[in-house]
């Protein structure tokens, strides 16, 4: 990690083009037992109700595998049990990224410690800022789509958090 990601927290400890393309084998190897999942632009696009191609069979997947699941959205609790629900997935919903305590109440619900959960996310200053404040690993995936014109503040976040993005990614190698 550089001089620049150590000082503003914003290093990633694995990055991924897709969500879809992590494996229970890859979590595995690194010891993680959980992750705590991200909802627009890493499941779904934004405000979207309906999974992206291929999230649920990927869900199914790591259950298959032992890997514990959980949603920490900022979003309110109407727009995260939508989306969770259907996929039978708890959630934690207003989390208050990147503040510790959706990450702290996600892995209880989950019962497993840091050392043994990743976050997956795609924005640096909520979901990586939190990951890393909360002393767990922090997975990076590249959103799915540019933010819509009605959200504003994100789009503005996307253009600073620019200089400190992931320029390697795990599935770019193959394992």
């Amino acid at each position: 990690m550089g001089l620049k990601h150590k000082i503003t927290k914003t290093g990633v400890d694995f990055a991924f083009r897709r969500t879809v393309d992590i494996t229970p084998s890859f979590l595995k190897k690194h010891g993680i037992k959980g992750l705590v999942l991200d909802v627009d632009n890493t499941l779904t696009t934004h405000d979207n109700p309906v999974p992206a191609e291929g999230i649920p069979s990927w869900l199914d997947d790591m259950r298959k595998n032992g890997i514990k699941l959980i949603i920490l959205s900022n979003n309110h609790d109407e727009r995260v049990r939508r989306f969770a629900a259907p996929l039978g997935l708890d959630y934690v919903c207003d989390g208050g990224k990147p503040l510790k305590r959706g990450y702290i109440a996600a892995m209880k619900k989950m019962g497993l410690s840091a050392q043994e959960t990743a976050a997956v996310g795609d924005q640096l200053f909520t979901d990586v800022w939190g990951a890393n404040h909360s002393r767990i690993r922090m997975i990076f995936v590249q959103p799915m789509e540019p933010e819509p014109r009605s959200k504003r503040f994100i789009r503005f976040k996307r253009v600073l958090e620019k200089p400190f993005l992931p320029n390697k990614f795990v599935d770019d190698k193959k394992e």
